[in-house]
């Protein structure tokens, strides 16, 4: 008898919780809705994603200015991707990577780059 009870207290417990749980969603959605929030969030997630380097900041990244040869990029980049490759940093040795990408599309447009 005490088992059928605790049982259907379970059972009603757990869907009351659910049915909460349900509504607080519900009502998260609408404020969000009302808020323009959703949007935001999704345009920030598409913009971020497709945001190309700029030169500017690919300069930062390397330390160099934009009188800098393209040996001397090639040399800060050997040394700044190989020092983030021995102490594990991915993220930096990415970034780092995708400067000099960005460096060297700039330079071959001058026609003074790795091909010139």
């Amino acid at each position: 008898m005490a088992s059928k009870i605790l049982a259907n207290l379970i059972v009603m417990g757990s869907g009351i919780l659910l049915r909460a749980f349900a509504q607080a969603y519900r009502q998260a959605l609408a404020n969000a809705s009302r808020t323009g929030a959703a949007q935001e969030a999704v345009q920030n997630t598409v913009r971020t994603g497709s945001r190309a380097m700029s030169e500017i900041e690919a300069r930062q990244i390397l330390g160099v200015t934009e009188k800098s040869t393209w040996e001397e990029i090639l040399k800060k980049y050997d040394v700044l991707f190989e020092k983030n490759g021995m102490q594990g940093s991915f993220y930096l040795q990415s970034k780092v990577h995708r400067a000099k990408e960005c460096l060297e599309a700039a330079y071959q447009a001058k026609g003074q780059g790795p091909t010139s």
